[in-house]
């Protein structure tokens, strides 16, 4: 009786030790992935590393912004040497004006290619763009000048891409010929005298 009462008791004890192990290692498991969370830190400060490169593109961008050359709104200096006249009277006498420093004010209609590499007044298309503008003697639809052959360098041109038909503009420029009996005009400036509202080239 002695040896099966040992043999309970030593069952007993080993079995609470089992147990108390098991209890034990149940307690200590969960504590491993608590370690996980530290590897991702440094994945975690990614997106504040890369908010400062964010905040200088956009100071690159508004910097490119204030560079870019602004419309010219203010005649030449030497506005008086030039002689304010009428498009139109240049187109009906062109070799009166030949050689001579002119102005006048007109409707812009657009840019184009009108007149360029033409030998016998040339103007090379890779450095100049000519463009048009409207017969002011027509008010009910809209006719382009094209009796006048306006160039302007294409790098003085860039300053004016935001012009639209209708806008008013004054030319400084010079008439250097008079061939097919047309008037062929280089601009020394370009003046936007103001804005047409869109709604007005609507009704036009």
């Amino acid at each position: 009786m002695k040896i099966i009462k040992n043999n309970l008791i030593l069952t007993a004890i080993t079995a609470l030790i089992l147990a108390g192990g098991i209890i034990t290692f149940a307690a200590k498991a969960p504590e491993q992935p608590a370690t996980a969370p530290a590897k991702q830190e440094p994945t975690l400060e990614q997106p504040v590393r890369q908010s400062p490169d964010k905040e200088i593109n956009l100071d690159k961008s508004v910097k490119a912004a204030e560079d870019k050359p602004a419309v010219t709104t203010t005649p030449p200096a030497n506005a008086n040497e030039y002689t304010a006249v009428s498009s139109l009277n240049i187109v009906n006498n062109p070799s009166a004006y030949l050689n001579k420093k002119v102005r006048f004010k007109a409707a812009f209609d657009k840019f184009s290619t009108l007149g360029l590499d033409y030998k016998p007044a040339f103007r090379d298309s890779q450095k100049y763009i000519s463009f048009l503008i409207r017969r002011d003697d027509v008010t009910d639809h809209v006719i382009p000048l094209s009796e006048m052959k306006i160039f302007i360098k294409r790098s003085e041109a860039e300053k004016f891409i935001d012009l639209d038909s209708g806008d008013i503009i004054e030319v400084y420029g010079k008439v250097f010929s008079d061939a097919l009996t047309d008037a062929w005009v280089d601009t020394d400036k370009l003046v936007v005298i103001c804005k047409k509202k869109k709604d007005e080239d609507k009704k036009s």
